[in-house]
């Protein structure tokens, strides 16, 4: 039986392909945002770590 996890899971993995194929330009942005954001926080991090030492 197929859990309903695995349904949703699917389902999602659908609707980013299916929205990476249509609006790739706005695929790319919101990819390049993500990585902003890791990269800030990993800064954040690296300076509240320099600050305790």
């Amino acid at each position: 039986m197929v859990s309903v996890k695995k349904v949703a899971a699917g389902l999602l993995i659908a609707f980013v392909l299916f929205y990476v194929l249509s609006a790739p330009e706005n695929s790319a942005d919101i990819v390049r945002s993500a990585i902003d954001a890791l990269e800030d926080a990993a800064r954040s991090i690296a300076r509240f770590l320099q600050s305790l030492f």
